[in-house]
């Protein structure tokens, strides 16, 4: 059996439990430095993988994450992310993790070698034709995962396949692959280290690029958040007052004007007529932000 680069050892770990707490910690940080500068050299494919995610979800499709352990928790960080964050809508996203919520509670792995599950899991979401899938798995040969994109084929999914060692089962019927070679672990195996940090990092690109093309980044500002608490609607009302050079009040009155829509709070206070002539341009534009202030900016002109 052939020992794959996440299993195996870090030579520099050879005496680890001899040397001092900062040495340790010295050589973890280090290692962390390595697998987080991993993702350099895959940013090529984690932008393939955005444009897919994102024609995906701009055709009405869902976008799927399936994983198992560490992995599993690094997917579903980023998928509870999007709704708030960037607006996409809850039942546009799909988290699949092996074990199902009982794996939150204890992360036990004999639930990543349930095949059976994986093709239930897939078959109960409703995921077919239109949808995409983003399988992570460390070792790239994880049951779960490859049965997961298994049954997404066979139902036409696009298939979007994240693991840290290349050539691995879990790239077989991938339509976009991205490898993330991260040294071995200083505690071999243990690939919530520099494995998981590389996976967190190319799957926080893969979602932020994906909603850049969405069109709900301006300027780097988030114009499709979701204002659900106090803080966040403070941050709406800065986004707005920012991108529309307005005062913090006016930025809340149109905010409230909108039922909250960063977007359109912003064109209204760009000069559109109201709510109405904000979604109309909006909807024009696909929903982005900078061509509607253009759209905007001729229709006053015009006048």
């Amino acid at each position: 059996m052939v020992v794959t680069r996440t299993e195996q050892r870090n030579d520099k770990a050879s005496g680890l439990d001899e040397r001092s707490p900062a040495d340790v910690l010295r050589l973890l940080h280090e290692a962390q430095i390595e697998a987080a500068a991993s993702v350099a050299r895959a940013t090529d494919s984690i932008a393939a993988a955005a444009l897919l995610a994102a024609e995906t979800l701009a055709a009405g499709g869902r976008i799927a994450y399936a994983a198992a352990g560490s992995s599993g928790l690094m997917a579903l960080a980023d998928a509870l992310e999007l709704p708030g964050t960037y607006g996409i809508a809850p039942d546009r996203v799909v988290i699949l993790l092996a074990g199902g919520v009982e794996s939150l509670v204890r992360l036990a792995g004999g639930y990543e070698d349930d095949v059976e599950q994986a093709a239930r899991d897939i078959a109960g979401a409703g995921l077919g034709q239109g949808d995409c899938l983003i399988a992570i798995s460390a070792s790239g040969t994880t049951p779960y995962a490859v049965a997961a994109i298994d049954e997404a084929t066979r139902r036409g999914l696009k298939i979007i396949a994240i693991a840290n060692n290349p050539a691995v089962p879990l790239f077989r019927h991938a339509d976009v692959t991205i490898t993330l070679e991260t040294p071995p672990e200083i505690v071999a195996g243990s690939t919530r280290m520099g494995a998981g940090t590389a996976q967190k990092i190319a799957l926080n690109l893969l979602s932020t690029l994906m909603a850049v093309h969405l069109g709900h980044v301006h300027d780097g500002y988030m114009v499709n958040l979701v204002a659900d608490n106090e803080k966040l609607r403070e941050r709406a009302a800065l986004i707005v007052s920012a991108i529309a050079a307005c005062d913090i009040a006016d930025a809340k009155q149109h905010l409230a004007s909108t039922d909250g829509s960063v977007k359109r709070a912003i064109l209204l206070a760009a000069g559109a007529a109201d709510a109405k002539q904000a979604s109309h341009i909006l909807e024009s534009n696909q929903q982005r932000l900078r061509p509607s202030l253009s759209t905007l900016k001729g229709s006053l002109g015009s006048r």
